[in-house]
């Protein structure tokens, strides 16, 4: 371990309590992911964003057209291109949402013991005592005494601007619910979700199907996030999707946990998807209180011994309008880390929230803090002993290049990869310094034009913890001669430099390959 880091079993000084944070180049290995909106979208404030630790932008289409998020899209390349920091895109489906629909967008009101109607007929107008919702089936899904939720965007919990109706009969397509606690809902759009009701709705809507094969294709999006995911098949049929449009067949698909269901199927899903994002805001509505915590452990390490990204959403929702997090918000996000979570996921923070650049440094903060105390000496040996033995070449060659440079108290792991599996492998095992991966890029053609691989592997390694990526040159092909390599790493060796993570007299794990042979090895930096 360094020496820097400390255990959460020892004894923690209480003066490295109170040393100030030290800034770095990588605000922290746990990557943060921010959804863009009206309150992020400007060239200057992504660019903020960018500065303060973003490394995916995620757009969500439960709101706003594609014309709107395009505008959006074009302002973060300008905002990347100014920064000179790479960024993801991620495109979040609407999935099996269910809306409560206000074209006024007056305030509704809405008072404790008094009784309301949710009505399919999307043309009456929102008040009060009538709220209409764009599904036909609630009243074939629901029966007396089952609980429902309706907030603004996800639900906040607080009492004001979320309300808990409970079924108190059906009435023909209608059901007439009792209301739990005064709530004003304001906006144009509401999210409504039944707790722990089975809904009849695809999980791919032809909705989601247009926009992913136009904005989607259109801009090459990098994941997407399928909200709603309840089975594998979801998945099945989502990468089934994908495939045939273009370049999006390397799309990596991101399974959005959010209800029972989906609880119940996890094992097989984690098995389909790329990475799971674990929707904290409606599972929390699902589940009992007393149980996230348990769901949030178990998928983390599920998700970690399978080596495959793991986001966790509604973090500091306090923050959308405060400055600071509350104290329960900063721990819960180092929780998060210490779990094993590979990405925050910030929602309403940073698309209307009043402080999008501020959020996301200070999650970076409290990301970097928890990072210092995470252990990974046992996470290691849990993960070795996970996989078992014979390990794969590929595993084998992973875990040796994590435990060299742990044990020499390297800087930085130097990885050359084509495909982005190898750098993936290495960071699966959580090293405590972070992994330069060098993307070698290929080259293709269809006989018509030739075009490089490279991007999409380098843009998706950004939503995995620890792992950070550069473009090689595409002149220097990836299993090659000793003096192209050594001219790449000379390049790679270089931007950690700039970067500030390598200094003089440092020293550097390098895994790569030479000719058939993957190797690892140790180089000590002169002056």
């Amino acid at each position: 371990m360094h020496s820097t880091h400390l255990l959460l079993e020892e004894p923690i000084r209480m003066a490295s309590i109170l040393e100030p944070s030290k800034a770095s180049f990588f605000p922290a290995m746990t990557k943060i992911v921010g959804t863009l909106g009206p309150k992020s979208r400007s060239v200057e404030v992504i660019s903020g964003c960018l500065k303060a630790g973003m490394s995916v932008a995620r757009f969500d289409f439960s709101w706003h057209d594609p014309e709107y998020h395009q505008e959006t899209l074009e302002n973060l390349k300008a905002a990347v291109k100014l920064t000179k920091k790479l960024c993801a895109v991620m495109l979040d489906t609407v999935g099996a949402e269910m809306q409560v629909v206000n074209k006024s967008e007056k305030a509704i009101s809405l008072e404790a013991d008094a009784t309301v109607v949710l009505t399919p007929d999307a043309g009456q107008e929102a008040s009060s005592e009538l709220l209409p919702i764009n599904f036909d089936g609630l009243s074939k899904a629901v029966k007396k005494g089952d609980t429902i939720f309706i907030g603004q965007y996800l639900f906040t919990g607080s009492e004001t601007t979320s309300v808990w109706l409970e079924v108190s009969e059906v009435k023909g397509d209608d059901v007439v619910c009792v209301i739990k606690n005064s709530a004003t809902l304001a906006g144009s759009l509401f999210t409504l979700h039944g707790s722990q009701i089975r809904i009849g709705l695809p999980t791919l809507t032809d909705k989601d199907k247009e926009v992913i094969s136009t904005w989607g294709v259109q801009n090459k999006i990098d994941f997407l996030s399928l909200s709603y995911t309840r089975h594998a098949e979801d998945v099945r049929q989502a990468r089934e999707f994908l495939s045939k449009l273009g370049d999006l067949y390397q799309t990596q698909i991101f399974a959005k946990i959010e209800n029972v269901e989906g609880l119940n199927h996890f094992d097989e899903i984690l098995q389909e998807a790329d990475g799971i994002i674990l929707s904290r805001g409606n599972l929390g509505i699902d589940l009992p209180p007393e149980k996230v915590f348990l769901f949030q452990k178990a998928a983390l390490y599920k998700c970690n011994m399978a080596g495959k990204p793991a986001v966790v959403t509604r973090v500091v929702d306090s923050m959308t309008d405060n400055l600071r997090p509350t104290r329960a918000e900063a721990t819960d996000v180092a929780n998060a880390v210490l779990d094993g979570s590979d990405a925050i996921l910030l929602g309403a923070e940073t698309l209307r929230g009043l402080y999008p650049v501020e959020t996301i440094s200070i999650v970076g903060k409290i990301c970097s803090e928890a990072e210092k105390v995470f252990n990974q000496d046992m996470f290691f040996k849990k993960t070795v002993k996970y996989v078992g033995e014979p390990m794969t070449h590929l595993e084998s060659i992973a875990s040796s290049a994590v435990r060299a440079a742990i044990k020499v108290k390297a800087s930085v792991i130097i990885c050359f990869t084509s495909s982005g599996r190898a750098a993936r492998l290495i960071a699966k095992y959580r090293p405590t310094m972070p992994v330069l991966s060098v993307v070698i890029p290929r080259l293709k053609t269809n006989q018509l034009k030739w075009s490089f691989s490279g991007a999409f592997e380098a843009r998706q390694s950004l939503i995995v913890r620890g792992l950070f990526p550069m473009l090689a040159d595409p002149r220097h092909p990836a299993e090659s001669t000793s003096a192209s390599n050594e001219s790449v790493l000379k390049v790679a060796l270089d931007h950690g430099k700039a970067a500030g993570v390598i200094k003089s007299h440092d020293r550097v794990v390098v895994c790569q390959k030479v000719g058939d042979a993957s190797v690892v090895k140790i180089i000590e930096l002169e002056d």
